[in-house]
């Protein structure tokens, strides 16, 4: 491809489509926990929004590039097992509070890192370390034992689409572009969000970037030589990755390293245009060890889970797992848990069921 090598073109395409992520992190502020904190305690939902927004976008472009055979998702690690109701809830419950306690989940870590902050080069470490343990160290036998991954026999055991076409018999393609617009229409159908053309805009830009990613590895893995994975974002084995191949013990290069370089030099391109860009560190011992607590947790629980918020969230919806919506849920809980802990110094689970309406339900009148 264009004189490159398929890793050094895979790679490329990581960080070309994670670089308007790492952008995305820092101009809109696209983050996962500040999105939540912001519709709980702020009473702003434009960030929350633009998840449907981005996964909406995403469900509907894969779909697309999938039925002209431009993005084999089928071979994604997200549809070649069987689902897990169990890994998916306790991974991304898991997750969800890990991301609460250390302040940030592993795309958030990255995007901080681009913007100077040391103290989440730290939680980057912890979670890959351990993710790594998790996927093939240590606790890779217990989380067997716990969570046995079976690889699907067909399609309808991994993918939500698929399923419902052999229930329905409505092509899989109109399938997912309903699902598309199901998503987008809590967004479209708010007019502060959609007021805020910046939000919209780089909500697509977001979901463009997760199409990007399947289209360019699905065309070096069908016109080059090597091996090739299909895949697209995800930030907690990816961070194990790059730190065996900053070690040496692994050969350099790959999608997950170029994405995660992407997002840390799109932070920083993004820190520079908003002069948001400074050096920080850790002064207090006592929030650093709940925040290396909370990477921990979101490390094991990634794996678990098969993805993080942006892993499941974004890239497994936009090829409509069975286990995206679950796990984005059990994550959106686990983080409100957390949160309530923190922020509140409450029982978490006390009057729980009246948090979501705070997060999705209509805006409050302003008076």
């Amino acid at each position: 491809m264009f004189g490159l090598t398929d890793t050094a073109a895979v790679t490329l395409v990581g960080f070309a489509s994670g670089l308007v992520l790492g952008l995305a992190s820092r101009i809109p502020r696209f983050c996962t926990l500040g999105a939540i904190e912001d519709a709980l305690y702020g009473g702003n939902r434009d960030r929350i929004m633009m998840w449907p927004m981005a996964i909406g976008t995403a469900v509907a472009v894969t779909a697309l590039l999938s039925a002209f055979g431009l993005a084999a998702v089928e071979g994604s690690v997200y549809l070649r097992f069987e689902f897990s109701l169990s890994a998916s809830l306790a991974g991304g419950l898991m997750f969800g509070v890990g991301m609460a306690l250390a302040g940030n989940c592993g795309f958030g870590a990255l995007a901080r890192i681009g913007g100077g902050d040391i103290r989440s080069a730290l939680i980057v470490l912890t979670i890959g370390i351990a993710a790594y343990s998790t996927a093939v160290g240590p606790l890779a036998e217990m989380r067997n034992a716990l969570f046995p991954r079976e690889h699907a026999a067909s399609l309808s055991d991994s993918s939500l689409a698929v399923l419902l076409e052999e229930v329905t018999s409505i092509p899989e393609l109109y399938i997912s572009l309903a699902v598309a617009l199901l998503l987008v229409a809590p967004a479209l159908t708010d007019p502060h969000f959609v007021r805020n053309r910046s939000a919209v805009l780089w909500s697509v830009l977001i979901g463009l970037s997760c199409t990007a990613a399947w289209f360019g590895t699905t065309y070096v893995a069908q016109t080059g030589f090597d091996p090739i994975p299909v895949e697209s974002h995800s930030f907690t084995m990816p961070l194990g990755e790059i730190l065996l191949q900053a070690m040496g013990v692994n050969s350099l290069g790959g999608f997950s390293v170029g994405s995660v370089l992407g997002v840390v030099a799109g932070a920083w391109l993004g820190a520079r245009i908003r002069h948001q860009f400074r050096w920080e560190a850790c002064d207090d011992p006592g929030e650093l060890r709940r925040q290396i607590f909370g990477a921990a947790l979101m490390g094991v629980g990634g794996v678990i889970a098969l993805g993080c918020s942006v892993g499941q969230g974004l890239s497994a919806f936009s090829a409509l797992a069975i286990s995206a919506p679950v796990t984005i849920l059990a994550i959106l809980v686990g983080a409100v848990l957390g949160l309530r802990y923190l922020v509140e110094g409450r029982n978490p689970f006390e009057s729980l069921s009246a948090i979501l309406p705070r997060l999705f339900g209509k805006r409050p009148r302003s008076h």
